[in-house]
């Protein structure tokens, strides 16, 4: 059994996590004026991506405490190649001022010239980018709009093994997405008949060192949207998992899934070899082929991370909750196991 969350606040006067569990929507309210640990604890983010299952578009708007980021990043899956920029700036604290819900408000980030707006008005989320010298001094731009948001999404509250500290996490998927970006003398669409969006909405207080699984796809499956959210690897999550199957209009949650990250003789992680995913429920049985290994490693003193977000090919058969089987024959999302410590 997993715990429903109720209503009310998420964290108590002393700023621990009230109640563990999962809900469908954002039932309790995150205030960062609640948080009484160190500002340059707080881990806040905005994280979208953008597929037609060709091609991904992610951008990134954070404040991590530390440091801001704006990040952005294009992945393409049939040509096999990446390009990914990160621009830093020094102790925002709080300054960048990150909505509070992902239902509206506005996240907007400027380090030097670069810059990301996500104009977000209840309605519609609207990506505009300005990034130059994103790649061989050429400028990157975008404007893409990501609408029709499904009714339920993936939220959950995670506590940590220290007072204090914990994850307030919201994913989105299967938004429609239409608009293009421009890099240099080419550019690219995205048409909201195959086009689809995903966002990671992310707020907490972290323990320093942890390690991360998350897979994500969003598609389009015989003209319905058909997504899910798996992940796990941090924090106490005997309350609930994250793991959320999005079909026939609805949420359905799944129990404890396991990647199956293909090893060497080693044991050492093999990341572009066939990765088995699995549930303990049987409802849940894919293979994952990945395209392309989207590698970032990143030391700046205090902060390290190291990324391996894999793009791929999902194959095999989830269930959902009244029985109904959806099966995927090579729609693309991706996998990622990652390293922080912040």
């Amino acid at each position: 059994m997993q715990h429903i969350l109720s209503e009310g606040n998420l964290l108590d006067k002393h700023g621990n996590l009230i109640e563990a569990g999962y809900a469908n929507s954002l039932v309790r309210v995150y205030d960062r004026s609640a948080i009484k640990a160190s500002k340059l604890r707080i881990k806040e983010w905005d994280y979208y991506y953008v597929s037609d299952g060709k091609v991904f578009f992610c951008v990134t708007v954070a404040d991590i405490g530390y440091i801001s980021m704006a990040s952005v990043s294009v992945v393409d899956c049939e040509r096999k190649i990446f390009k990914t920029a990160s621009a830093i700036g020094l102790l925002p604290l709080g300054k960048i001022n990150l909505p509070s819900t992902y239902e509206r408000g506005d996240a907007a980030i400027k380090v030097g010239k670069r810059d990301i707006k996500i104009i977000n008005d209840g309605q519609c989320r609207r990506i505009i980018c300005n990034y130059p010298s994103f790649h061989d001094g050429k400028t990157l731009t975008a404007d893409i709009l990501l609408t029709s948001p499904l009714k339920e999404n993936m939220v959950i509250a995670t506590p940590f093994d220290k007072r204090g500290r914990f994850y307030y996490n919201a994913k989105l998927n299967c938004m429609r997405a239409e608009g293009s970006f421009t890099y240099g003398d080419s550019s690219y669409s995205f048409t909201p008949d195959s086009a689809t969006a995903g966002l990671d909405w992310g707020r907490g207080v972290w323990t320093y060192s942890n390690t991360w699984y998350w897979s994500s796809l969003s598609c389009v499956i015989d003209g319905e949207r058909v997504g899910f959210n798996l992940g796990y690897g941090f924090g106490d999550t005997s309350a609930a998992s994250e793991n959320m199957l999005f079909a026939l209009g609805k949420a359905h949650k799944l129990g404890r899934v396991d990647f199956g990250i293909t090893g060497d003789a080693e044991g050492k992680p093999e990341y572009t070899s066939e990765w088995h995913f699995t549930d303990d429920e049987g409802r849940l049985d894919l293979i994952f082929k990945p395209d392309i290994d989207r590698r970032d490693r990143v030391s700046l003193g205090v902060i390290t991370t190291d990324q391996h977000q894999v793009f791929g090919r999902f194959y095999g058969v989830a269930v959902c909750d009244d029985g109904t089987k959806i099966t995927f024959d090579g729609q693309r999302g991706f996998a990622e196991k990652v390293f922080n410590a912040w």
